[in-house]
């Protein structure tokens, strides 16, 4: 039985699916990625789309890699699919395919379109039949080889199978309609030569099937009943249909949808592995990339992935997503889930003067307001302190309630102070502050009443740990990073500032035993993760996401 949804929450595909599942058909859905590269943002729609679909309707999702490319494919991207799947949540138990296992049966129904006149041997190059495809006006030119003889295009066919012929010779080709409106059908190839060794076939094979030969006969091979695609394919829907026609087998139903955009990212993998091999970003799992590896590393939960993209919406139009919309999702799962602590990335030491030098205080801190089951943790106090730079300001306006001269503020979870002095170099820089702080106000109360505007977070000096942490901002300065000058390439739109690495952070004891992958809230600064380059003598953070908007500006009033 599948999961109920109100019918005003069906979108356009789920609507399709479920007045075929009335009409008693089964939901056999896929998920196809190519293995030449990791999977990002945009692929994540797909998946929960494809995944979910099934899960919602009681049928069962495939994962199969469509392995027709061996110049570009890779095992380590086969596992990382797997690894980032999983990580998302979903799994496809036995169900896990690769169109290179049937080469064998495309082969055959190649031979099969041969003899019944629909497919031949082409020698004509790839330019040459660029040359000839024609335009979206103009009819294209029939290939001087379209009415071969069909026992010369077998045999032909057979010796590109046994390696006759070098790369380029020769191809198969669908013989379709050279002067169709849609250029998909002006008799694509089916087959090129390729002398490559497959991941998975090694040299068994020396000629290779193209996707769109490949794609549709796989799915018809595995029974699927919905292929859902991205818009890109809905020119090719024509084709697809068209050789399942012709070989008189199961017949999936196509259904396209807009892929997902997102400002100020790229969501190509060729794209991508520019950035990659051009030195741009540090790999496919930098954070600033929008990999599904990326963004683990990054910090993002993959539950707020899934969120995100349920929220994004399955329509048919092409647009660009705001990324405010995944990173409210990521704040509001890190809300919930993400351990509260302190820590100062821009430190200006305090030296609490009526504090005894020697003494070492605890404060009882909560690790989440948001989960009571999450308890509390011990915190450290001591006579000199690091706080924020940004928390400071010598001639402070009225409406700045933060520490300054005269002014009284909270250290949160421990005393209020007061600013009585302050110590700067020959330059003029301010490197010290001298407070004071009054011992009845312990736990951040006054026992007379007294409020206070300003709420700071603190570290103790004395027990601080030193840190790395990596700011992140969006990769590319514009929302659409394809936006160009003629003759200029995407690079131009990069973001110089889009990594800013702070070494000199100060962060509570606590966090001395985190690990790579955990995810805290830094207080009144945003949430961070814990990268793979940390170790137990150099913690490293990267900073996951900002606090919310209305956060923010509690930090600007010093309210935070």
């Amino acid at each position: 039985m599948h999961e109920e949804r109100p019918a005003e929450r069906l979108d356009f595909i789920r609507q399709i699916v479920a007045d075929d599942v009335a009409t008693g058909k089964p939901v056999v859905t896929r998920f196809p990625p190519e293995p030449n590269g990791f999977l990002h943002i945009g692929h994540a729609k797909a998946i929960c789309l494809d995944f979910g679909i099934a899960r919602e309707f009681g049928g069962r999702c495939h994962l199969r890699f469509d392995d027709t490319n061996p110049l570009k494919e890779e095992q380590r991207y086969i596992d990382g699919i797997k690894e980032d799947l999983r990580w998302l949540g979903f799994d496809w138990g036995e169900h896990e395919y690769h169109a290179s296992a049937y080469f064998d049966q495309l082969y055959a129904w190649a031979q099969t379109l041969i003899r019944s006149g629909k497919a031949y041997v082409c020698d004509l190059s790839a330019a040459e039949m660029r040359d000839r495809r024609g335009t979206l006006t103009a009819p294209g030119v029939e290939s001087p080889h379209r009415n071969r003889p069909i026992e010369e295009s077998l045999d032909l066919f057979e010796r590109m199978k046994k390696g006759e012929f070098p790369d380029g010779a020769r191809t198969l080709r669908a013989k379709i309609d050279m002067a169709s409106p849609n250029l998909n059908l002006r008799d694509p190839v089916m087959y090129r030569i390729l002398h490559a060794t497959h991941p998975r076939t090694g040299d068994a094979w020396c000629i290779y099937p193209t996707y769109d030969w490949a794609h549709g006969q796989s799915d018809s091979i595995e029974g699927i009943t919905h292929s859902l695609c991205t818009l890109e394919f809905e020119d090719h829907r024509p084709l697809y249909d068209w050789f399942l026609e012709q070989l008189g087998v199961h017949r999936p139903r196509q259904i396209e949808f807009a892929r997902l955009n997102i400002e100020r990212t790229i969501v190509t993998k060729r794209k991508l592995l520019t950035l990659v091999e051009g030195g741009h970003v540090r790999g496919w799992d930098d954070p600033r990339m929008p990999t599904l590896r990326g963004l683990r590393r990054r910090g993002c939960p993959p539950e707020a992935i899934v969120e995100f993209c349920a929220g994004v919406g399955i329509t048919k139009f092409n647009s660009r997503t705001d990324p405010v919309l995944l990173e409210n999702a990521v704040r509001a799962q890190l809300n919930r889930a993400a351990p509260r602590v302190m820590g100062v990335v821009d430190p200006l030491k305090v030296v609490i003067e009526n504090f005894p030098e020697d003494a070492t205080e605890t404060f009882e801190a909560v690790n989440n307001p948001e989960d009571p089951s999450a308890g509390t943790r011990t915190v450290p106090f001591s006579r000199e302190l690091w706080i924020e730079r940004e928390d400071f300001m010598e001639d402070a306006p009225k409406k700045f309630f933060r520490l300054a001269p005269g002014r009284e503020v909270r250290l949160r979870s421990a005393y209020f102070v007061t600013c009585v002095g302050v110590e700067k170099d020959a330059s003029g820089n301010v490197t010290e502050l001298r407070c004071t702080y009054d011992p009845a106000t312990r736990g951040g109360d006054s026992p007379d009443g007294r409020k206070v505007k300003g709420t700071l977070h603190w570290v103790s000096a004395r027990h601080a740990l030193d840190a790395e942490v990596r700011l992140y901002e969006p990769l590319f300065t514009k929302a659409n990073p394809e936006d160009v000058e003629a003759g200029e390439e995407f690079l131009v739109n990069l973001n110089p500032e889009s990594e800013r690495i702070v070494a000199g952070a100060k962060v509570e004891p606590s966090l001395a035993g985190a690990r790579p992958g955990d995810r805290f809230q830094f207080e009144r600064i945003g949430y961070f993760c814990v990268d793979p380059d940390a170790t137990p003598e150099r913690l490293v953070f990267n900073r996951t996401a900002t606090l919310r908007e209305t956060a923010k500006k509690a930090v600007e009033a010093g309210q935070g």
